[in-house]
Parts: structure tokens; C-alpha cells; sequence
């Protein structure tokens, strides 16, 4: 074996990451600063539904994850036998519910996987790591606002380079906030301004001191879907993704149209990204132009990169 494809071995890492409305699966090898992406798969088990009202996960719901747990740990046993233990994070559901000790030794009982309960800082980290791993090299000295708009809450993270400024978790998310304001099978234009008026009473909590240097990325669902549905992408192809910029405008108008539709609707128009997703969708939306009205960004540049990203970054 030549001294590359041991090199190669050795840097192969798989990381899963439970979230409040999808389990992630990322296999890849770290080259320097970025990652090579060897394999990615997602679930949508929704672990954090019903978690911000009654503030315990449900039964059902940690039965499903520990399905998408079981069918990941047989794929990496198949296919990558050379990694035999998978870096494994949680985030604001479990962090959130009364009951996550109970959820973090099912899984170790049944499954045989430690979980690392992330922080709502370290999340915002491994977002900031993550976001920047799969952008063009240029954004490698760019200072950056990394957005991650979760199902449970949104990260933000300051940085340049690879030193992290400020970072900073709010309890907002596409579950939380559709669960607590917009009703189905669509929102009504109150239901709409009640959760666009909470969003920027949450924004107020905490501010980030940006220049006009600072550009806004954007990682997971929200973001990445639009600029698919934006380019009107047949396949999702991450080469598309990455990179990829929304503007202000765009993202109003996306807004008005999604909030004339029904979830039924939005997801028989983009099944590839709207499956487990349409529901919640809307919130996501109002989340993200809230956050560039507050800062006053025009454009979000879209990264495929996420917290598993930065959690295979931080464990190398």
C-alpha cells in the first residue's frame, strides 16, 4: 500500500449529527482546510417535534432516530470498515428536553454510540467550521457570518480565517416557530407578522459587531434548498450549492410566493428538497430575512457545509 492511500485512510472520518428535524450522515477525508466529501445521507425523524411545548422528546420520535442510527451504523460497517466509530453530536431538541438523558442512554444501549451533546456555542463553532470547509478558497481569509437556521434554534458565528470572534445560539428555529406561530395548511398574513415580529424580538437579544467587509453564509436547509430551488436544479448537486448567492430580493420574493402555498403544494413542486421540510419551510424563510434586515446584508452566499462538517474539522 503506498503511503497516500494510508494517509488517505487515516484522515477518513464519518460524523453524524441528530437535529431537531433531520439525522446527517457525512463520511469524508480532511485535505488541509476543507474536506473531500466521500458520502452523505440524511434522515428526516423530526426528533424535536412537539419539544418546545411540552419539553420532552417524545417516545415515537426517539424510536425513528434510533432507526436512522441503526440503518447509518450498518452502511459505515459495509462500506467504510475502516472507520469503526463514527463522531456522533446532538443539538437544540435533545439540549432542550427534560428527558435527553434518557434519549442519550438509549442510544448507547441500543446502538452502541456515544452522543456529544453540543452546546449552543459549540454548535455555532462547528457551523463557522463547517460553512467554510466547502466554499471556494477565497472565503478561507474572508471575514464571515455563518448562518445556520436549525429546526430548533439558529446559530450565528463571527470569524476570519480560522479564528472564531463571536458566536452565539438563539432559541429559533423552523419547528420551534411553526409550532408557535404559522398554522396549517398555510399561514395567514397575521400568523406571518406575528413570527416575522418575534424574530427580530429574539435578534435583539444579542448583537453581532460586523464590518462592511463581513459577508453572510449560509448553511443547512433553509439556505441550501433556495438555491436549488432557485437555480431550478433537476438533481441537488452540491458543486451548485456551494457558493451559490441569494440576495435580498430573491428571498422576498420566495417569501410571498411560499406564503400563498400550501405545504402539499411547495412539496409536489420540489420534492427533492421540500420532503420532511415544506411544513416548516416558511418559518426558515422569515428567519433568514429577519437576520439580513437586522444586519443589513443583500446577499447570502449558500455552503453544503454544516455542523458535521465542523465536527469532522475539530476532530482531526
Amino acid at each position: 500500500m503506498d503511503c497516500n492511500t494510508c494517509t488517505s485512510r487515516k484522515m477518513m472520518k464519518a460524523s453524524i449529527d441528530i437535529g431537531t428535524n433531520t439525522v446527517l450522515l457525512l463520511v469524508a477525508e480532511r485535505r488541509y482546510r476543507s474536506l473531500h466529501v466521500l458520502e452523505e445521507q440524511q434522515r428526516i425523524p423530526r426528533l424535536g417535534r412537539g419539544v418546545d411545548k411540552n419539553k420532552n422528546l417524545s417516545k415515537e420520535a426517539m424510536n425513528r432516530v434510533i432507526h436512522v442510527l441503526e440503518e447509518y451504523k450498518k452502511l459505515l460497517a459495509q462500506q467504510y470498515p475502516s472507520i469503526l466509530i463514527p463522531i456522533v453530536v446532538a443539538t437544540s431538541a435533545v439540549r432542550d428536553a427534560n428527558n435527553r438523558s434518557a434519549f442519550l442512554e438509549k442510544v448507547k444501549a441500543e446502538i452502541g454510540l456515544t452522543v456529544q451533546l453540543l452546546s449552543g456555542r459549540e454548535e455555532a463553532e462547528y457551523t463557522f467550521k463547517g460553512a467554510q470547509s466547502m466554499l471556494p478558497k477565497q472565503y478561507s481569509t474572508k471575514p464571515l457570518l455563518a448562518l445556520d437556521i436549525g429546526g430548533g434554534s439558529t446559530e450565528m458565528a463571527l470569524g476570519k480565517g480560522h479564528e472564531i470572534l463571536d458566536r452565539y445560539s438563539f432559541d429559533m428555529g423552523c419547528v420551534r416557530f411553526t409550532e408557535r406561530f404559522l398554522g396549517e395548511p398555510k399561514a395567514t398574513a397575521d400568523q406571518v407578522g406575528d413570527c416575522q415580529e418575534a424574530v427580530q424580538k429574539m435578534l435583539a437579544t444579542y448583537s453581532f459587531d460586523i464590518t462592511e467587509e463581513t459577508e453572510l453564509v449560509g448553511v443547512s436547509g433553509t439556505v441550501t434548498s433556495l438555491a436549488y430551488m432557485d437555480q431550478e436544479l433537476e438533481e441537488y448537486r452540491n458543486d451548485k450549492i456551494d457558493g451559490y448567492g441569494l440576495t435580498l430580493q430573491t428571498i422576498n420574493q420566495y417569501i410571498e410566493w411560499i406564503s400563498d402555498m400550501s405545504s402539499d403544494e411547495l412539496l409536489h413542486r420540489y420534492p427533492v428538497v421540500m420532503e420532511g421540510r415544506a411544513d416548516i419551510y416558511l418559518a426558515g424563510l422569515l428567519i433568514l430575512k429577519g437576520i439580513m434586515d437586522r444586519y443589513g446584508f443583500n446577499i447570502i452566499t449558500a455552503s453544503t457545509g454544516g455542523i458535521q462538517h465542523g465536527a469532522i474539522i475539530e476532530a482531526s
